[in-house]
């Protein structure tokens, strides 16, 4: 399935100019804005009625781009590489081991000493949750705004999240500045990713297998 590139213009001039978006990622619908961008984030936090202290999830389009915003211990640079072919180990203990492994899927890393990202959007001990999107319409849009793009989905704290398009509370795509075109009719089934969070020392605990 391709995408209309001026569906991804409109989006990213959007993006650009501070405003949020509604559109499809590698998971679920999501809603997002330019992650150096503390007015854009509050937004956020204010149409999901959700508190500020609890830190959204960001994209980027490459692990490449990831000791700009993070440190990277040596454990999520295995995790990253290997995530594809082996899975995650299924343990919720704090580990190093790449043994007994799940399928994979996407994958969402909490790193420490979050560092020049809006400042609403790092958790209190430093953390922020990153995931490298490998979904085409998402990919682009970071690709090209270059620079991370808010992932939080699309609905109100504390109701269902939305599966699909259709589903989306109408709130959420009334109080948008753009709801993206791609995907709109897309009723393939998608999970939410899993979630790591890596400590300094290379140990990590999973949050959400």
């Amino acid at each position: 399935m391709r995408y209309d590139k001026e569906d991804l213009q409109a989006a990213l001039r959007v993006l650009r100019q501070g405003g949020i978006i509604v559109y499809p990622t590698d998971t679920v619908w999501g809603i997002g804005c330019d992650a150096t961008n503390p007015e854009a984030v509050a937004r956020i936090y204010a149409l999901k009625k959700r508190e500020d202290s609890k830190s959204m999830l960001v994209l980027l389009d490459s692990a490449a781009k990831l000791d700009y915003y993070v440190d990277v211990p040596e454990s999520a640079e295995m995790l990253l590489d290997s995530v594809c072919e082996k899975g995650i180990p299924s343990s919720k203990e704090d580990s190093t081991s790449q043994s007994d492994c799940s399928p994979a899927k996407p994958l969402t890393i909490i790193y420490p000493n979050a560092r020049h990202l809006a400042p609403n959007l790092i958790a209190e001990d430093g953390s922020i949750g990153i995931r490298i999107t490998k979904e085409p319409f998402s990919n682009a849009l970071c690709a090209q705004l270059k620079r991370p793009i808010v992932s939080t989905s699309a609905n109100i704290s504390g109701e269902p999240t939305a599966r699909y398009f259709r589903e989306i509370n109408g709130l959420i795509l009334d109080h948008t500045d753009y709801v993206c075109l791609f995907r709109r009719d897309d009723e393939t089934p998608h999970e939410p990713s899993t979630i790591i969070k890596i400590n300094a020392d290379n140990s990590f605990k999973i949050i959400r297998p």
